[in-house]
């Protein structure tokens, strides 16, 4: 059944896998395990939100058995069969309110597969329609895509990748529902119904509707898909039909776009570019400052550096006499630094201060029991930790 794979999946899946593995592992290390407690939270919020969604379908759905509705039952299984499923997944068939659609599902172990109202009635003279839809969401029980997406959910908003392993995962799906088709043209024309409706896909002519994917090498197109996680409808019935190496290719320069902005799943490139103005926010929020704190701190470790010289002719004055010098200027020492930085000095405890522009670096002497001088740096209390020197700390 490895033919029923899409070619990129495999090695998109195994790429966000990693990634996303190692992010996990970055944030529950660098968080020291909170990271754990808020997986936990999000487990619970799971819980309940997949509960409710169980509990709807089990509750307002129809299951699919020998007895109700035998018909659809009969394809499913049949479906199930062709496939090579494992276990077979409970099917309903759910009121669809005008949508047509079919959406697979699991819970605590339990797998789902539920057919909209409107996808039944709209392929009630088409079986292989129904089986199409079927295999589609079969594929994604099959391959796992449930499942995997929690392990991958921190990388999947990167731009272009996270759209791509979307797009390679449908591409596969689509290729399940075909093989639960009888002819590859039966399994284009349930894809088209998704275009033209419940009824106008019988009047389908398939081919020219396939040809229409010719259009999607133009730039803006080629951009949009690949900021979406399915691709064109022309070109998934292109892949049903006539195989991948009929596919278009896209604009070359398109990707160049479609790199900057993280992929938003259904909400499409508009909320996109939402998400992008707004990491670029947050990452200025936290890289100016840290850059500011970055040249505060290299400037004021400069004039900790200058300070130096005057430390040691204060400390020895001071062991030579005993007495504190009432000022910088009878000792003979500058009052400001060769950068401009003020020096002053207190005549009582011989602490010695530095105001710069950027913060200020207090140095008092302490009497080792050897003799000597020991001079403990401090910063100014106006400043942030990150400002401070490596070498300055609260004596």
């Amino acid at each position: 059944m490895n033919e029923l794979v899409h070619p990129r999946e495999r090695s998109l899946g195994a790429i966000t896998l990693v990634l996303g593995l190692l992010v996990w592992i970055g944030l529950i290390v660098g968080t020291f395990g909170v990271a754990l407690l808020v997986l936990l939270v999000g487990f619970i919020g799971y819980l309940f939100a997949q509960s409710s969604l169980i509990s709807y379908i089990k509750g307002n759905g129809v299951a699919l058995t020998p007895a109700q509705f035998p018909d659809l039952h009969a394809q499913f299984t049949e479906c199930c069969k062709r496939l090579e499923m494992k276990g077979t997944p409970e099917a309903y068939v759910l009121n669809g309110s005008g949508g047509l659609n079919a959406f697979a599902t699991q819970f605590l172990g339990r797998q789902y597969v539920v057919l909209l109202s409107d996808v039944v009635d709209a392929m009630a003279l088409h079986p292989d329609g129904v089986r199409f839809y079927v295999g589609h969401e079969l594929g994604h029980l099959r391959m796992k895509h449930i499942k995997g997406q929690f392990l991958r959910w921190p990388v999947l908003w990167l731009p272009l990748l996270g759209a791509a392993y979307s797009r390679a995962r449908e591409s596969t799906c689509d290729r399940h529902g075909a093989a639960c088709s009888s002819q590859p043209e039966l399994a284009a024309r349930a894809l088209s119904a998704l275009a033209v409706g419940s009824s106008r896909w019988r009047d389908l002519d398939v081919q020219a509707f396939a040809d229409q994917a010719a259009t999607s090498r133009g730039f803006w197109m080629s951009f949009h898909e690949l900021l979406s996680g399915y691709p064109w409808l022309t070109k998934r019935v292109v892949r049903v039909v006539q195989g991948e190496q009929a596919v278009p290719s896209r604009h070359p320069l398109a990707y160049l776009l479609a790199a900057l902005f993280p992929y938003a799943g259904r909400l499409g490139a508009g909320f996109g570019a939402l998400i992008l103005i707004y990491v670029i926010g947050v990452a200025a929020a936290v890289a100016i400052p840290a850059y500011q704190d970055y040249t505060t701190k290299a400037k004021l470790s400069q004039a900790l550096a200058a300070t130096q010289p005057v430390r040691e002719a204060l400390a020895k004055r001071y062991l030579a006499s005993q007495e504190v010098p009432a000022s910088l200027a009878q000792a003979g020492l500058p009052e400001a630094l060769p950068g401009g930085e003020g020096l002053s000095l207190d005549s009582n405890t011989m602490v010695l201060t530095v105001e710069t522009e950027r913060g200020t670096l207090v140095f008092t002497p302490e009497v080792t029991d050897q003799g000597q001088i020991r001079w403990a740096c401090a910063p100014g209390s106006e400043m942030r930790p990150g400002q401070v020197p490596a070498d300055c700390t609260a004596p």
